[in-house]
């Protein structure tokens, strides 16, 4: 299920991509930070599924992920990803009116924010710093993705 979603996504945005008229350097930009991300959001999905998996048992079905990802209270914290992940296929979609590169840029910066080290209330630092420590394959996403923000 969640492949289908990354699938329609990637669909969605080839389409956006293929009929812009004009490069823009500052939407590029935000396309490559959006791939970067889109791709960190799977290896969190996917440690959080085998950290989860480990302590509890197999999850039953694709769909059952699915549902612990939007009704369970352990997964919360991947929200704000996924939020920022929509509002970029928003703005890159947007047609009346037509996103800016001020818009691009701000995702590109709340991007950075949301990445970094905070002392934010909601607790997503911690949860994104120990899957960072806890698996290699986001640590290697995150550097990536540093790297990709600049």
């Amino acid at each position: 299920m969640i492949a289908v979603i990354q699938h329609r996504a990637q669909v969605n945005l080839e389409k956006m991509e293929s009929s812009l008229a004009t490069p823009d350097p500052v939407r590029g930009r935000l396309k490559r930070v959006r791939e970067r991300l889109l791709t960190l959001h799977k290896s969190l999905l996917d440690s959080e599924r085998t950290a989860y998996e480990i302590v509890h048992g197999q999850i039953a079905s694709p769909g059952a992920f699915l549902q612990m990802l939007i009704n369970d209270s352990r997964f919360a914290w991947l929200g704000p990803i996924t939020k920022l992940l929509v509002e970029i296929d928003e703005k890159l979609a947007a047609k009346n009116p037509p996103a800016t590169d001020k818009d691009f840029e701000r995702l590109i910066s709340d991007t950075r924010a949301l990445l970094s080290p905070s002392r934010e209330a909601n607790g997503f630092w911690k949860h994104y710093a120990g899957a960072i420590e806890r698996d290699p394959g986001v640590a290697q996403q995150h550097q990536q993705m540093e790297q990709e923000l600049g």
